[in-house]
């Protein structure tokens, strides 16, 4: 068996040990971060997997390395709806009123 079999033997079994743990700590429904999550998995498993097997130029997995980590970041400063940030403000400008009385 050569190296590179055992490269991506390697590679399946950590992606699918990271499904595998997805599955299993993720709360019922698909809601955003879970469908975003579940794809990120998905295109580094796979990724890495061709990457392994020479189907692949480091440049091309370089970037789309770049491009899952970019999105992960968008992920995790997740932005606000407007209509909630309008929301927000008029209830707080509410309270300054109240207070001020």
């Amino acid at each position: 068996m050569t190296t590179s079999f055992w490269l991506m033997l390697g590679i399946f079994v950590i992606g699918l040990a990271s499904l595998i743990g997805f599955f299993m700590t993720k709360t019922k429904g698909y809601g955003r971060f879970a469908t975003s999550t579940f794809l990120i998995l998905i295109a580094l498993v796979v990724s890495s997997l061709m990457y392994a097997a020479d189907k692949l130029d480091a440049q091309i997995m370089a970037n789309i390395i770049f491009a899952i980590i970019g999105f992960a970041g968008g992920l995790f400063t997740g932005k606000e709806k407007p209509s909630e940030t309008a929301h927000n403000k008029a209830n707080s400008a509410d309270a300054k009123g109240r207070a001020a009385d």
